[in-house]
């Protein structure tokens, strides 16, 4: 039986707005759903809205009128932002007087790489700058790592370091031979997951490709499996416990939950310096932090696959799980001003409560688009 649920002055509970970029199904954004669905199961309600155009003033003007009515229908107490650019602005904008959380991910404050073109650096630098406007009418700030609040112009003060966090009831390890029995793999080959997203560019699929095949010429095993942002999110536990290392060779990130799911698989990791890809893999035995070079890429790898293995990564999760990141935007949540049940104990309850909740990604509700 479920312990009641956090309330406000009126016997409602805690209602919070998301606003999320993209569309409401696949893999883009997958992180910001799971979130709300961890929320929901805390007992806060929350609303997604997803805005669906951000480069056409004329269809964001339809999308203003829609979050305007979302916002009177929902009548939140606050508004979470998940990204910044056009998103953060946006909301900043369209929420009026409602308090508004803002939670930079990686590109909308990262620089892209001086080889981009012109075209490119123009609206990056033209999307950094909405993100730092929309700083100045935040509440409270969500950098999901330290590198990235360092890019903020102003209000570091106001900003808080929260990763993404991850499901550990989702994430967890799971025999090799089972996993790669789901997905028909062979169990002589030496599999490198990778996960190009939606910008291979960014992530460094080229790479990537040229690490491994460089890997190749001492095992002749090995293997690159290439993920894309049309791979279902579901299959990705079961990728992470059939591989047997993870590669990240992106140019820029913000704090890589591909990196916190594999910890959580124990599923052993080589990455370049970026985003906080140091600090997650601190104290991981089978996890290795090497120059953005195919030669030295290649010899992490080589050293992980000759005898494979699998990390001791799960041990860190005290630091990702999303019970921790729940908790902690609950405490954020009341921190701005919302008042629950009359006096702060009744928050810290329910932030126990949080904590010993399972936190599984429940569906959204009807209308959450």
């Amino acid at each position: 039986m479920k312990a009641p649920a956090p309330h406000g002055a009126a016997g409602a509970a805690l209602r919070v707005l998301f606003v999320i970029p993209g569309a409401a199904r696949g893999s883009s954004m997958i992180f910001a759903r799971r979130q709300a669905g961890s929320l929901r199961d805390a007992g806060i309600e929350v609303s997604l809205f997803h805005l669906r155009s951000r480069t056409s003033f004329f269809h964001l003007a339809g999308e203003w009128t829609r979050f305007r009515r979302r916002l009177r229908r929902t009548d939140p107490h606050m508004v979470h932002a998940h990204f910044g650019t056009v998103t953060g602005l946006f909301a900043a904008l369209a929420a009026l007087d409602r308090p508004l959380v803002i939670t930079y991910r990686g590109s909308d404050l990262n620089r892209v790489s001086s080889a981009a073109h012109w075209r490119e650096k123009t609206r990056a630098f033209l999307g950094r700058f909405l993100s730092q406007l929309a700083a100045l009418r935040a509440g409270r700030i969500v950098c999901v790592s330290p590198q990235l609040r360092d890019r903020l112009w102003w209000r570091r003060w106001n900003a808080v370091i929260l990763p993404s966090g991850v499901d550990p009831d989702l994430f967890l390890p799971e025999p090799q031979a089972r996993a790669r029995e789901r997905l028909g793999w062979s169990d002589s080959e030496r599999v490198i997951l990778f996960n190009a997203g939606h910008d291979a560019r960014i992530k460094r699929l080229d790479l990537a490709q040229q690490s491994a095949d460089m890997a190749r010429a001492a095992l002749p095993a090995v293997r690159l499996e290439v993920l894309d942002g049309s791979t279902p999110p579901d299959r990705i536990p079961v990728l992470m416990n059939a591989a047997d290392c993870l590669l990240l060779t992106s140019d820029a990130e913000g704090s890589p939950t591909v990196i916190q799911e594999a910890l959580a698989c124990n599923l052993p990791v080589v990455s370049v310096d970026v985003g906080d890809a140091v600090e997650r893999l601190q104290g991981v035995q089978r996890a290795r932090i090497v120059d953005r070079d195919p030669r030295a890429i290649a010899d992490a790898l080589v050293d992980l696959l000759t005898v494979p293995g699998r990390s001791d990564g799960r041990h860190k999760l005290g630091e990702f799980s999303a019970h921790r990141i729940v908790r902690e935007l609950h405490r954020i949540y009341l921190q701005m001003g919302i008042s629950l049940a009359g006096d702060m104990a009744a928050g810290e309850m329910a932030a126990g409560r949080v904590a010993a909740s399972g936190v599984a990604a429940g569906q959204a509700p009807e209308g959450d688009v």
